[in-house]
């Protein structure tokens, strides 16, 4: 990749110096509209042309004593005048179109200003729109007869001096215009490239930003549910510190493991933002068949968890089916522990390949007072959206008895569905 200057992804590379200053122009945007310094490859240019337009004026002016009836004056005047036009070669690249046009009446009375002429017309095709070239150098040849007429050439026919000066003129601004789209190609890919980049930079942010929800979505759903048993037995140790010691020591044990699998499960995570592609970060992610794990551990917790489950496993279930399942039935375990403990829970899920599958998790209203407990909804949110990925629908919300339901539909592909 070729070096640049760090004042941006678009910064003038290093070897400006070989570029023409008007593309530098270009590749620079902080220079706004400051007329660019000259680059290497501008003074070489610059020269060659000058040099170019002296020599020519040179092999004009040799030509001068041949030419009959030419007064003195008048050649004095010719050579004055192409000295001043090979020296105004170097306004070429600031006012290009104003040295074409002071350029036509010096070349109707200077043959030594024709090669400044020349030059002139090269540059205006580099630097400006075909419509000033056609109209300035279209004037210039439309006066060409009358200048052989008043100036005949000593060496050439009248008719091969106007064919071959039309010749020499059309090829010189052919050049400048082929120059001239040739910098604009290379200006319009590097504006594509730029493009492209651009884009790829947003479509790399707006990956890490799914990202970091999908893992924010992650922490909560993993997190929520180990913090949340926490949170409820010390809550209840804080508001009974007069229970049975078989109990505190019960409750005590939860909290102790709920702890040490949040932490292993914060690790997991840390593990997936750390992993590079084709690592492993930490343990499978929990499908159907972890399920019963996690009634149980609910249970233990002290919920009373009822589950029916009739899922035709015949074909398997696929991992993200199941994925998506588990974390809605952990989400509303983890609910219904936190606004309505003491309350039985139940939870249903059924289903078979063709026919969808529906999960419910289904709690009355809690028997006394409720606890304070810190949530933001955020868990319900997720869900939501988990369902909305896997082609399903959700549905949550209380009832008339003050009870509370989660219930899904989520397609599972097979049979004649």
């Amino acid at each position: 990749m070729d070096k640049e200057r760090s004042t941006g992804a678009w910064a003038v590379p290093e070897y400006r110096w070989l570029l023409p200053s008007a593309v530098t122009r270009e590749l620079d945007p902080d220079r706004g509209e400051r007329s660019p310094r000259r680059t290497l490859r501008d003074w070489l240019v610059d020269f060659t042309l000058f040099f170019v337009a002296v020599g020519l004026g040179l092999s004009a002016a040799d030509a001068m004593p041949q030419e009959e009836n030419l007064p003195h004056a008048l050649g004095v005047a010719d050579q004055l005048l192409g000295a001043l036009s090979c020296g105004a070669v170097w306004l070429r690249r600031r006012w290009p179109v104003g040295l074409a046009v002071v350029m036509l009446p010096v070349a109707l009375v200077s043959n030594t200003s024709g090669g400044a002429l020349i030059v002139a017309f090269f540059s205006l095709a580099v630097h400006r729109p075909f419509k000033y070239v056609a109209a300035i150098c279209g004037s210039y040849l439309a006066t060409l007869p009358v200048f052989f007429l008043v100036r005949p050439d000593p060496e050439l026919p009248y008719l091969a001096a106007i064919v071959l000066t039309v010749a020499l003129v059309s090829a010189v601004v052919g050049w400048g215009m082929f120059v001239r789209s040739r910098r604009q190609l290379m200006m319009s890919l590097r504006d594509r490239a730029r493009r492209a980049e651009t884009e790829a930079e947003l479509r790399a942010e707006q990956a890490q930003r799914l990202a970091r929800e999908a893992i924010a979505r992650e922490m909560h759903d993993v997190l929520a549910h180990r913090l949340t048993l926490l949170s409820v037995h010390a809550g209840a140790m804080e508001f009974r510190p007069d229970a049975p010691a078989a109990e505190i020591g019960r409750a005590a044990g939860v909290i102790r493991e709920s702890a040490h699998e949040a932490l292993q499960d914060l690790r997991e995570i840390i593990g997936v933002l750390r992993a590079g592609e084709g690592e492993d970060s930490g343990r499978p992610q929990p499908t159907l068949a972890a399920l019963g794990a996690l009634v149980a551990e609910s249970r233990e917790a002290g919920t009373e968890v009822a589950l029916d489950y009739r899922v035709d496993e015949t074909g398997g279930v696929p991992a993200s089916l199941g994925r998506t399942a588990y974390r809605i039935v952990q989400e509303g375990l983890t609910n219904a522990r936190k606004h309505a403990p003491g309350a039985p829970v139940g939870v249903r899920v059924a289903g078979a390949p063709g026919e969808g599958l529906t999960v419910e998790v289904r709690n009355p209203a809690p028997p006394g007072e409720v606890p304070a407990v810190p949530g933001s909804g955020q868990g319900l949110i997720g869900i939501a959206e988990r369902a909305h990925l896997a082609g399903g629908t959700i549905t949550h919300g209380e009832d008339p008895h003050g009870g509370f339901t989660v219930s899904a539909r989520l397609p599972w592909a097979g049979g004649n569905a």
